[in-house]
Parts: structure tokens; sequence; C-alpha cells
């Protein structure tokens, strides 16, 4: 018997505001490579790595700034992102720094030696939505305890 309770993970869904409908293509279509789907005058849908995210357009929308300390460092909440391969974790941390995208923090190696050790970037759309990506050198340390 398996011991893995999602055996075939299905997408994710996440709407979610931003303030500019044309800076969201351009960040999420051309930096992040995402491919788009549908879209309408207040929309546009995306593939983040096989999910869908969903912009959303409120032309007032200002994201708060909120922290929380992980690790000595000052993590942005709320944040969304992908955990990735070590290789295309790597590859989008050299196209972001190639692109001179500002890191809230820039890619790093946090746990470093412990349980749960990873790769770790976290930077903002041009909304302010925060996102993190991640990688680990081995999948069973996403949810390892000890």
């Amino acid at each position: 018997m398996s011991t893995d309770p999602h055996p075939s993970l299905r997408p994710f869904h996440l709407a979610f505001p931003v303030h500019d409908l044309d800076a969201a293509r351009s960040f999420y279509g051309d930096l992040l490579d995402c491919e788009e789907g549908r879209s309408d005058p207040h929309w546009i849908d995306f593939s983040l790595y096989g999910h869908q995210i969903v912009t959303h357009l409120d032309k007032n929308f200002a994201a708060r700034p909120l922290v929380n300390p992980v690790d000595g460092e000052q993590v942005p909440v709320p944040h969304f992102g992908v955990v990735l391969t070590m290789s295309e974790w790597q590859a989008l941390a050299d196209r972001l720094s190639a692109a001179a995208i500002h890191f809230v923090i820039p890619p790093t190696i946090r746990f470093k030696g412990q349980v749960g050790e990873q790769a770790t970037m976290f930077f903002h759309d041009p909304s302010g939505n925060a996102l993190e990506f991640k990688a680990f050198a081995s999948d069973d340390q996403l949810f390892a305890k000890d």
C-alpha cells in the first residue's frame, strides 16, 4: 500500500489581484515563461508549471508588505510558487538574475545541513504579490520532520 496520500497530484488553481494586466502578462508570460490561456479585459489565465493561476484586474490593488522570520530571513507573506527540480530552479534563478529582477531573498540554500534543506528565492510581481520558488536535492525532504 502506498504511503503517498496523493499519488497523482492534480494542478492547483490560484486567482489573485493585479493592478495592471499588461504588466502581469509581461511578468508571468514573458519573464516566467508561463503559457497564457484564456483571458478577457479583466483577467488572464496562465499555466505556472502546469498549475492554473489567474490574474484578476483590480486597478486599486496594493499588496500589503508583511513578513515572517524564517531561518534568519524576513519572508514575505502571503506568497505562492512552485517546488521545482533543482535544475529547473537553477535555470529560473539564472533567468531572473539575468533579467535583473529585484529579489526579496536572493537565490540561496535555506536550512543548510538540516532536515528540509532547500534552494529558495523570493521576489515580487509588478503588483507586489510575493512569489517563492524552491527545490530540494531530494523531494522526500518536502515534508520531512526529522
